[in-house]
């Protein structure tokens, strides 16, 4: 079973592009996967596009050798966009290659240890701040920590057992809310990444906010991304340690930074959603500098992020995916999460463009806050070429 062609697809997700590589084989089958351009890759698309015509003619199942072909040939700029590209024709390869044996990813793996994988409800309140993101989704926009309660509320009442948000800031004038996200440029802040009294007071206020819709009974994961340098964090998670927060997210490059803000509070922390590969992820777990891993399937592979997996739970770690992509990243992850024995909790975005839940075959089933492991081959899905044909991107892909 040789490979033939390769296509990308993009498809408008409101406030970002949902972007999926198609592998086609010489006997018919095709394999799919999603990837992430949107949030600084740009042009990922035409380097999996190069990738992919240097394999055109192998053994569609041999997926590691492939891989590590892609590898060498990108050996000098590792890591990066050439490591999203590999990721994405690797994911694709695994899709191709259970769908010719007839059986789940999750079995290529070595076989799903779970049945349900526990969910929480991630950049809870974060697309709702925004009047835009609100238009696209058809939701009320938030606006205060009222609303905060109230989406708590929602939360809990939608059985849901954790959520996660990020840093808001709420006009006292009445003017619009906002996300404080400088560590990415689009916010005041940048580029020193100080934290402020104010705003650490407007956090607090912000989880008690959530505590007071959601009770005692659903975890509260708090992102802090890459938006302070060391002094921030720990100002910041010093004043919230005694929140009962589930973990800090903190992303910075320096394990040994990262170690000594994990010794000086309480709280746990996750770590390494931006990280690459084995090589990436070893002085984190060799610093011991995080509580839960963080593995972006999109980004590493799955195949890879087993690796990374086994990994971490050599040192005692367990691991989450880095899940705020479509429908198709979510089920990658599934097969991920059901296989992997040290695992901890999967994220997923719940609030997004109305369209989302067509573009494949396939929806989450949800059950009482936890995502039914699917069984069918492949990954158990196709994408819905009408439907993303239907909603072209309205920013620059490519």
């Amino acid at each position: 079973m040789n490979l033939t062609t390769a296509e990308t697809l993009h498809c408008d997700a409101g406030w970002r592009v949902f972007s999926f590589l198609r592998l086609s084989t010489d006997e018919g089958v095709t394999g799919i996967a999603e990837y992430n351009e949107s949030y600084g890759s740009p042009g990922l698309s035409r380097i999996i596009e190069r990738l992919a015509a240097l394999i055109e003619g192998e053994d569609a199942l041999k997926h590691e050798l492939i891989a590590q072909k892609l590898y060498a040939v990108t050996r000098q700029a590792t890591g990066g966009q050439n490591q999203q590209a590999i990721a994405a024709i690797e994911n694709a390869l695994l899709d191709i290659k259970g769908k010719a044996l007839g059986v789940p990813v999750h079995a290529l793996l070595g076989g799903a240890i779970r049945e349900r994988l526990p969910l929480y409800w991630s950049h809870c309140g974060t697309y709702r701040i925004n009047a835009s993101h609100t238009a696209a989704m058809g939701l009320p926009q938030i606006r205060s920590l009222a609303d905060i309660t109230e989406l708590g509320r929602t939360v809990k009442e939608q059985g849901f057992k954790a959520l996660k948000t990020n840093m808001f800031l709420f006009d006292e004038a009445g003017g619009e809310p906002a996300l404080h996200m400088p560590g990415f440029g689009g916010t005041p802040g940048w580029p020193e990444l100080n934290a402020s009294p104010k705003l650490i007071d407007a956090v607090a206020a912000q989880i008690e906010a959530f505590r007071a819709g959601t009770g005692p009974d659903v975890g509260i994961h708090l992102d802090l991304n890459f938006n302070f340098k060391t002094e921030g964090y720990l100002q910041m998670a010093r004043a919230l340690d005694g929140l009962g927060l589930t973990w800090f997210e903190i992303d910075m490059y320096d394990p040994k930074a990262l170690r000594r803000i994990r010794d000086s509070i309480n709280t746990p922390v996750a770590s390494c959603e931006s990280l690459f590969g084995l090589r990436g992820f070893r002085p984190f777990f060799e610093a011991e500098s995080m509580d839960v891993a963080i593995i972006d399937t999109p980004w590493n592979g799955t195949w890879l992020g087993m690796k990374i997996a086994a990994l971490a739970e050599a040192f005692e770690v367990n691991v989450a995916p880095h899940n705020f992509y479509g429908n198709l990243s979510t089920l990658m992850s599934a097969h991920l999460c059901a296989a992997v024995p040290n695992f901890r909790t999967m994220e997923i975005d719940v609030d997004d463009v109305p369209w989302k839940n067509d573009i494949i075959t396939w929806v989450p089933e949800i059950i009482d806050g936890h995502l039914a492991v699917p069984n069918a081959p492949g990954w158990g899905a196709e994408l819905n070429d009408d439907v993303i044909a239907a909603h072209p991107p309205t920013r620059p892909v490519g």
